[in-house]
């Protein structure tokens, strides 16, 4: 097994690159993930992985199929500076991003579109939501946060690896989806349909929108309907991740 000790490694300095670096991730579609179940849920998918990091204070599970994989071992440095996190683990691994076909789109029946959300936890909560509620893919539009950043993969935990996530020109694809009859639902407080009074529909696109000022008004009429989560008591607003919660488990349970 290799064995790096050195912080001034040149693998090392990719690695950090990458973590501190969107630009750098974007451009080499690399990232770096934490801990224990992230790696495992990366392992599932072995073409994606193109290292395992494991410093002196961690073990590789017995149970990890890993074989053909490349496993290096770091230092107690190396891992302080690879580490995100109060409590590292001590484990960490080098991914490819997922490599996704956008004419797949014709399979995909409910979708998730995210317009200008900036939080990366908001991000990676949605993500996880979207893998949770069974949607088939997530969009992220300009002005998201970056699906790579350490916290929006923490937020996500592991659902990177289960469905497809990739940015687009949101407008553009909210037309791909009406040519496929795909009804377009946007969220906005004025001229909504509370959620439980829509009807349900096989296929499905949700838009959701930034923190502050909700989906751009363009974008917003481009929809075929646009609900709201009802607000029973006397705050103003939900947090958008949660909102997102509510809404996609309201169109597709039945």
């Amino acid at each position: 097994m290799k064995r790096i000790e050195s912080p001034q490694n040149s693998l090392v300095k990719h690695w950090k690159k990458l973590l501190s670096v969107r630009k750098e991730r974007d451009k080499t579609g690399e990232f770096i993930i934490e801990g224990y179940h992230l790696v495992e849920e990366a392992i599932k998918q072995k073409e994606n992985v193109l290292t395992i990091m494991i410093s002196d204070t961690a073990d590789v599970p017995e149970n990890w199929d890993i074989k053909n994989m490349e496993v290096v071992e770091i230092n107690d440095l190396i891992k302080k500076e690879l580490a995100e996190t109060e409590h590292t683990q001590g484990i960490f691994a080098h991914c490819k991003q997922q490599t996704v076909n956008e004419e797949e789109h014709v399979n995909w029946n409910r979708i998730l579109l995210i317009d200008a959300v900036q939080d990366p936890g908001n991000i990676g909560t949605m993500i996880r939501t979207a893998d949770a509620s069974g949607l088939d893919a997530v969009i992220l539009g300009k002005g998201s946060a970056d699906a790579y950043n350490s916290k929006t993969l923490r937020s996500a935990q592991g659902s990177h690896f289960h469905l497809p996530i990739i940015k687009g020109n949101l407008s553009e694809w909210v037309e791909k989806l009406k040519e496929r009859k795909v009804t377009v639902f946007g969220t906005a407080f004025e001229n909504s349909t509370p959620y439980n009074e829509v009807e349900k529909e096989e296929t499905f696109a949700l838009i959701v929108g930034n923190e502050g000022s909700g989906i751009n008004k363009e974008l917003l009429g481009q929809t075929d309907q646009n609900i709201i989560v009802p607000l029973l008591g006397q705050a103003e607003s939900l947090n958008v991740a949660v909102a997102t919660g509510i809404l996609l488990y309201g169109l597709t349970l039945k």
